[in-house]
């Protein structure tokens, strides 16, 4: 070591450890984190359950942390693959968020299902905080002949493969959730996916298709405006938001339970000492009285859990998903 190096090291190791810290010493150099803009990505476009919970948060965390926190939808199609990989392949440096559903534990194991190499893998990605959890509704055209799921079903078995529904895309929330309830009713329909959720809607609104599983926040202001019918709920209970649809358990579909819910996620690595700074902003950013509102009001109450609660519940929920989509198959 020339001279130089011995007299830096020298004077780094003659300054106590929090010392260090106030200067910003190389290894111990987060402490002025965050010192520019952060990134959230949600891995779908515009109008689905990830957007409409990452706009409010991000402008929330904003606030909390003093740097913007900028939504970038990187919407690709792979219902959420290209996004989800785009933060799993991210440097762990906590400026990259990922704002993503219960689709990313599935689709790694529907690529390997289908012979593809997957885009990322779930142990990559480290479950920061849950935001929302909903159970998913079945949603049809105001305009359509059912009024109950028993007339669905009547029809469906009439006309198999013909009632198009639409989707987020092969193996996503919406895909899977649909999937189940078909399955447990011995129907089959026509799987129409597309880029998104928010594509999805639009093409139930124009009767393009003709049912969707969705969440509360997406379709309340379609349902407020007369334009779309609820027929069920996939969760364990009716919701608030929607008092007179019943359960498919209350219909008799006793294993058909889904939940849409949103959390947010970072690289894996990220320093403890800026995962507790996001943990904590992020604690105080779904207490905030502008998320609360705009939550409430579509109908999707915050369901937070901090990053501990989260990565178990997360762990329960991947596992029957995950059951799901084998039992799904490879798609034809």
């Amino acid at each position: 070591m020339d001279r130089r190096g011995f007299l830096k090291n020298a004077m780094w190791a003659a300054v106590p450890p929090t010392t260090l810290s106030l200067f910003g010493a190389p290894a111990l150099g987060q402490t002025n984190w965050p010192a520019r803009n952060l990134m959230m990505v949600v891995p779908f476009p515009p109008g689905g359950q990830a957007d409409f919970a990452a706009r409010p948060m991000a402008a929330a965390l904003e606030k909390v942390l003093g740097q913007p926190v900028i939504v970038e939808n990187r919407a690709g199609g792979a219902g959420g693959s290209i996004g989800n990989a785009v933060v799993a392949r991210a440097a762990p440096d906590g400026y990259s968020l990922l704002m993503t559903l219960s689709s990313l534990a599935v689709l790694p194991e529907a690529d390997r299902l289908n012979g593809r190499e997957p885009a990322y893998e779930v142990s990559q990605l480290f479950p920061l905080a849950r935001v929302l959890a909903d159970p998913t509704l079945f949603a049809v055209p105001s305009s359509a002949p059912w009024q109950s799921i028993h007339e669905f079903v009547e029809d469906a078995k009439k006309r198999p493969g013909q009632i198009p529904y639409g989707s987020s895309g092969p193996y996503g929330t919406l895909h899977v959730a649909m999937e189940m309830f078909a399955s447990a009713a011995g129907i089959k329909l026509l799987h129409v996916p597309f880029r998104g959720a928010g594509p999805a809607l639009t093409g139930v609104l124009s009767a393009t298709v003709e049912a969707l599983a969705s969440a509360p926040s997406v379709v309340k202001p379609q349902v407020d405006a007369g334009k779309l019918r609820v027929l069920a709920n996939w969760g364990a209970k009716r919701i608030d938001s929607f008092p007179n649809t019943p359960t498919f358990k209350e219909l008799g579909y006793a294993d058909v339970e889904f939940y849409i819910w949103a959390g947010i996620f970072t690289p894996k690595g990220v320093p403890d000492p800026i995962i507790t700074r996001l943990r904590d902003a992020v604690r105080q950013a779904i207490k905030s009285p502008d998320v609360v509102r705009v939550f409430d009001a579509a109908g999707s109450p915050p369901a937070y859990q901090d990053s501990t609660e989260f990565a178990e519940f997360f762990k329960v929920d991947s596992a029957r998903l995950i059951a799901a989509v084998k039992k799904m198959g490879k798609l034809e």
